[in-house]
């Protein structure tokens, strides 16, 4: 069966075969995958999952590739891209956008609009579904803080509307994780009007910091671990003695432990190795089992 030719037939959107990883994940890892397909609209993305489920291809919704970590050279399956589904509506302090919609481009043009409640997602490299899947979050501040409801595809191909509370926000977890059948296809959050000059100064400073103290020259996908409660993922890391540490070109950053950067061409089962040995030698260490906030892909 040629899959590829098979999907291009469904005339779902735009098909892409054998295509290169490096520029699908933050990462930027050596790799290829199958092929992707960028569903034209939501019935188009209905089809192409119904012939994926049917046909049982491996298959995985993909947004920036911000928190993935595809562990093996091919992917043998079907990544799913929502970059049409980006409609962006504000009426007063409501705002609906669709899961494909960038999450900087969105709370970037909100804060220089006036809104608050969106500045700590100035810096996190995703899309708005992505954000909503992990419950993206930064200076003590999350979506679930101001997401007011989701519309998802259920497992029965329906349109389906779900409430904040439904959506069972906890720490970088929500419903969607454990339910990886439900699809995101547009969220609506509740804003406040602030200052927008003190919100962008807000902003800059923020930026300036990260600058200072993350290293967002080199391709990462951010924290690696959760923060331990009471401490710091990263001061567990450097305390082993792993800042600097490298498998390959997957190399702990000396600038900020709890970061795993290419330094060039690393492979997925580098950073995997690194990463789990980190968590081996900090629970025999300390007896601390890190949490992994990204995930890795088979």
């Amino acid at each position: 069966m040629n899959i590829i030719q098979e999907i291009t037939d469904l005339e779902v959107g735009n098909v892409l075969s054998d295509v290169n990883l490096k520029e699908y994940t933050t990462y930027q890892l050596e790799g290829k995958a199958l092929g992707i397909v960028y569903p034209k609209d939501t019935e188009g993305l209905i089809i192409l999952l119904k012939y994926l489920r049917e046909n049982h291809i491996k298959h995985k919704i993909l947004g920036k590739g911000s928190n993935l970590i595809f562990s093996k050279d091919y992917y043998d399956g079907i990544l799913i891209k929502l970059d049409s589904l980006d409609e962006l509506e504000i009426k007063g302090n409501t705002v609906r956008v669709g899961a494909g919609y960038s999450l900087i481009k969105l709370s970037n043009r909100l804060s220089r609009l006036g809104y608050t409640g969106m500045e700590f997602a100035t810096g996190i490299p995703g899309t708005v579904g992505g954000a909503v899947f992990m419950n993206a979050g930064a200076y003590k501040s999350d979506i679930g803080y101001i997401l007011k409801s989701v519309k998802v595809l259920n497992p029965r191909y329906r349109v389906v509307e779900m409430t904040n509370f439904e959506m069972d926000f906890h720490y970088r977890t929500s419903f969607l994780q454990k339910h990886p059948d439900y699809i995101c296809l547009e969220a609506t959050f509740l804003l406040k009007k602030g200052n927008s000059e003190e919100i962008m100064q807000l902003i800059e400073d923020r930026k300036k910091r990260r600058m200072e103290t993350q290293p967002l020259e080199f391709p990462s996908a951010g924290s690696v671990f959760r923060n331990p409660e009471g401490d710091y993922a990263g001061r567990l890391i450097e305390e082993i003695g792993y800042k600097g540490h490298s498998i390959g070109d997957a190399l702990v950053s000396e600038k900020h432990a709890n970061f795993i950067i290419n330094k060039g061409h690393a492979k997925g089962e580098d950073i995997k190795k690194l990463i789990l040995d980190i968590q081996e030698k900090v629970k025999e260490k300390y007896g601390v089992e890190l949490k992994i906030e990204q995930e890795f892909v088979e």
